[in-house]
């Protein structure tokens, strides 16, 4: 049978191989770990605005489809109009609210939308949906988009530009 046997220290006590790490070990994997944080943070940054461009388009998408929608059904009479009056809603609540159908018998009402949505580009999470965005009426020219009477188009409010160097407001 062998023995085992362990080496003296200086002091004539056994000596053990110490388990953990010392303090220069964590420091290097820290330092590392850091220098890996920071080179994927503006890819995380990135792919969120990415996420947010994505949610921006498909509400853009919503809402103009709806308007169009709306302008569809008063085009084919189905929607009360005084004279004079463009084809396009008053307001987007209104294409929540929906409107009567003149045409059909029991005067149903038509709903273009569910529910308006945010504009995920908008800082101010306490404004109620539909004024998040910026609203452009029939009679305002594209070059100087204004509020009137009617919805005929919507955008961002917001100046800061896309991903692919568009302002979102031109989105």
């Amino acid at each position: 049978m062998t023995r085992c046997v362990l080496p003296m220290s200086d002091y004539g006590t056994a000596t053990r191989p110490r388990g953990g790490f010392t303090y220069l070990e964590l420091m290097v994997v820290l330092a590392i770990l850091g220098v890996l944080a920071w080179m994927v943070e503006p890819a995380l940054t990135l792919a969120a605005q990415r996420q947010r461009e994505s949610k921006l388009r498909t509400a853009l998408a919503d809402l103009r489809g709806a308007i169009d929608a709306y302008k569809r059904a008063a085009d084919q009479g189905r929607i009360a109009m005084k004279p004079g009056e463009s084809a396009y809603p008053r307001t987007l609540a209104e294409l929540v609210e929906g409107v009567p159908d003149i045409k059909a018998p029991d005067r149903r009402t038509i709903y273009f939308l569910r529910r308006i949505p945010r504009d995920p580009m908008h800082s101010d999470l306490s404004a109620p949906a539909a004024s998040t965005w910026a609203l452009r009426s029939y009679a305002s020219p594209p070059e100087d988009p204004k509020e009137g009477e009617d919805v005929f188009d919507v955008t961002s409010r917001s100046a800061v530009r896309g991903t692919n160097g568009v302002p979102y407001r031109e989105w």
